[in-house]
Formats: C-alpha cells, sequence, structure tokens
C-alpha cells in the first residue's frame, strides 16, 4: 500500500468518524398520540417547521390506535419505555398521570403565557398550582345550517332563542326539511350537542360552572333546568323515528340535504365538507333576549406533555415551547379545521365554515363542558348520566324538573364539595 493510499484511507476514516460523530449528537424525540389521523399532518408540515428552526433535534410522532392508546401509553410509562412527549386527554385521565408522577410539571414553560386558565383547566391540577400539559386544541359547539334551505325559505341567522324557534316553525310548516337533524338514540348526542350547546347561555358559562363545582348552585336550580325546558321543545322539530336515529344518522340526514340545521360540534366540518353539495353557514347557541352576553362551549379537547422520565427533557421544552407558539397554532388548525387553537393569539382560518366557528371567541364568553372537570370522578358518573337524562327529556319521558333532581341526586351521593 502506498504511503498516499495510506493517507487517502485515514483521512476518509476521519471523516466517516467525524460524520458519525455529528449524527450520535442528534436527539430524536419520540411523540406518544392517539390521533392516527394526524400522522400526516405531523410528518409533511409541523416536523418540517420545528426541526428547520431546531438542527440536531429530530423529531418521530408514533400513534397508537385511539381505543388502544390510555392502556398502551400506560403500560410503557410504567414499564420506563414511552416516547418524550405524551399526547394528553383532556381533564382526568391526564391528572391521573401527573399525580402518578409520569408527566412533569410546565407551569414556567415559555410559551404557557400564551394561554387562559380556561385553555389551561384541562391540564391543571385542583388548586391551580400546575399546569402538566400545553393546551394544543379545542373544539367549539354551535349549529351547522342549510345555506341554500335558509335562502329558499327566507329564513335570518336566528340570534334569539325566539328567533330560533320562529326558523323552526318556518322549516317545520314548509316541509321540505327535517329542521333539526338529532337523535336520542346514541344517548350522549343529546347531551353534547344538545344540552352543552345551548346550556352555557342559561347558567352563564364559567360562572356556573365554578359555582356547581363549589357546591354554590345546584343542578336543580333554574338557571341549570331551563336549557332541558328549552331541549324538551327540540321533540317537535326532531322528525319521525328520531328516538330510534343514531349519531351517523343525523350526519347522514344532513348531508344528503334533508335536514335544514345541524346541532354541531366543529369536529364535522371536515366530513361535512367531503359529504354535503350545498353551501353551509353556522351560528352560535342563541341568546335568550336581545342584547344578552353569548355563551359558547370551547371545549378543551388536546394537549401535549412532557414524560418525566424523558433523557432529553430540554429538547422536548423546546419542541413543547414551539408548540405553544403562534406558528405551530396557525399550521396545525387550519390543518385540521374544526380543531381550534387554544393559543391567545387569534388564528386565521383559510377555511370559511371554520373561521365562522372561530370568530364567535371574539364576541363570546368562553367555558368547557359542564360535566367534565372533578364531577365526573365518582358514580354515578354525571357525564354517563347527563347522556341519559338528556334523551329522557327529549323523549318526554322525564321532565327537566325530574331531570335535574335526578343529575343532583346522584352528584349529591358521592360529591362533597370543598368549602
Amino acid at each position: 500500500m502506498t504511503r498516499t493510499t495510506l493517507k487517502g484511507l485515514l483521512l476518509a476514516t476521519s471523516i466517516l468518524g467525524s460524520a458519525g460523530l455529528a449524527h450520535a449528537e442528534d436527539v430524536t424525540l419520540t411523540i406518544e398520540s392517539w390521533r392516527n389521523d394526524d400522522l400526516s399532518i405531523w410528518q409533511e408540515k409541523l416536523i418540517p417547521a420545528f426541526e428547520a428552526k431546531n438542527p440536531g433535534i429530530k423529531v418521530v410522532f408514533a400513534p397508537t390506535a385511539p381505543t388502544e392508546y390510555n392502556a398502551a401509553l400506560n403500560a410503557k410509562l410504567d414499564a420506563g419505555t414511552a416516547g418524550d412527549l405524551v399526547t394528553c386527554r383532556p381533564f382526568d385521565a391526564s391528572l391521573e398521570l401527573y399525580n402518578k408522577k409520569h408527566l412533569a410539571d410546565l407551569t414556567g414553560l415559555a410559551g404557557m403565557e400564551n394561554f387562559s386558565p380556561v385553555a389551561k383547566s384541562a391540564w391543571t391540577t385542583d388548586d391551580g398550582a400546575a399546569t402538566f400539559c400545553v393546551p394544543m386544541a379545542s373544539v367549539i359547539h354551535g349549529f351547522i345550517y342549510n345555506k341554500d334551505a335558509f335562502d329558499k325559505l327566507g329564513i335570518a341567522i336566528p340570534a334569539t332563542e325566539a328567533d330560533f324557534f320562529a326558523a323552526l316553525d318556518k322549516i317545520k310548516a314548509d316541509g321540505t326539511y327535517i329542521p333539526l337533524a338529532m337523535g336520542t338514540k346514541d344517548l350522549w348526542e343529546a347531551a353534547t350537542m344538545g344540552y352543552q350547546n345551548i346550556g352555557p347561555t342559561y347558567w352563564k358559562g364559567e360562572e356556573g360552572r365554578s359555582a356547581l363545582i363549589k357546591g354554590e348552585q345546584k343542578l336543580t336550580d333554574a338557571d341549570w333546568v331551563e336549557p332541558y325546558k328549552v331541549l324538551a321543545k327540540w321533540k317537535d322539530y326532531l322528525g319521525d323515528g328520531f328516538e330510534a336515529q343514531t349519531y351517523p344518522d343525523s350526519q347522514n340526514l344532513f348531508t344528503l340535504g334533508r335536514a335544514a340545521i345541524y346541532p354541531a360540534g366543529s369536529w364535522e366540518i371536515g366530513l361535512f365538507n367531503s359529504q354535503a353539495d350545498f353551501k353551509m353557514g353556522a351560528f352560535p347557541p342563541p341568546v335568550k333576549t336581545a342584547g344578552d352576553t353569548c355563551y359558547i362551549s370551547d371545549h378543551n379537547d388536546i394537549g401535549v406533555g412532557l414524560n418525566a422520565k424523558s433523557a432529553h427533557a430540554e429538547e422536548a421544552k423546546k419542541l413543547l415551547s414551539w408548540i405553544a407558539s403562534p406558528e405551530f397554532a396557525d399550521i396545525y388548525a387550519n390543518s385540521l379545521p374544526g380543531f381550534f387553537s387554544l393559543n391567545s393569539t387569534a388564528v386565521k382560518m383559510a377555511d370559511p365554515l371554520a373561521q365562522e366557528f372561530v370568530s364567535w371567541r371574539e364576541k363570546c364568553k368562553p367555558t368547557i363542558r359542564s360535566t367534565y372537570q372533578i364531577l365526573s370522578r365518582g358514580t354515578p358518573n354525571l357525564e354517563n348520566e347527563t347522556w341519559v337524562e338528556s334523551a329522557n327529556v327529549i323523549n318526554g319521558t322525564d321532565t327537566p324538573e325530574a331531570a335535574g333532581e335526578k343529575l343532583q341526586k346522584g352528584l349529591d351521593s358521592w360529591y362533597k364539595p370543598a368549602k
């Protein structure tokens, strides 16, 4: 071997060694999630945007099937094999992970100042002392309507409760469309798209929800019974056989153009855009009287936390701070219309229906579903019981007053508010 060849081999070895060293210095962060629908968005949009600004940090999005996520994640955390970042479900499931010391306290994380207390409520301890997940997205409740039907019948967007029922009467009298596309067979639909949709208008959003948790209000109070009285009136506008109508049935009735109004969650936007061949619009829950404060259920749906045992905590915090940024908010919310950023910086939505929903934040007070924080930890579970009673009230098998009494009795059996 000549001296020149040897020198060349040594140089090549040195270069390869340096490349190997540089590669070894890259840190790879793994994100655990149940959102397998989001895989392409992370791979094609979010991860490239982060990695471009953070050389040396690589990110892998590793989702599990939604129904298997909780069990799989708990097993991995217990075994010490979970990823660096953990996608957080709202409220109790994630709070339990924090209490077990699986999730780190992120209260002081750079970027957390971009979120309101309501935005952070799903991932904050009961005493408010610690926040353990960065809020990512929420879903908003309201009503999606068939614009073609409204134009044909000369109906204006209802602003008040009286306007709403006048519109339903006009649709029913015409006979072309079912006024409201909703059924009671699946129970949760009646509660989530019914009671939790219009209810904040009557119990004044966070004011009433907080009072219920503190024991200062009861589900038998007028503010909690009145939305059931309004819901009971929906029965006449739901179409024949609504008691046997499933959630997919309701979706189909609307997207096929057979119903004029759909009591909605914003998560329907993507599906409806792909299936409906008519123009759609949306309006927030009508206020009781003109000039009243408008309230919307802007319900926390997804966040992301730090595995307390991550070997790359500092790099993971860089990613979390970026997830807390307006840049992430814009990319994420526009990639998934109907899943809205919880960031205080407003995001302009490219999808007009999504923009309509998110614009309500500028004029309405936000709250979350009344049963989700603290009040559904015992048995009977208030969330599940609210499903049953909401369906019963619409079906006419329980009066609004009876529903309130049953729910409060169940809550009293295990929940003792801290005084």
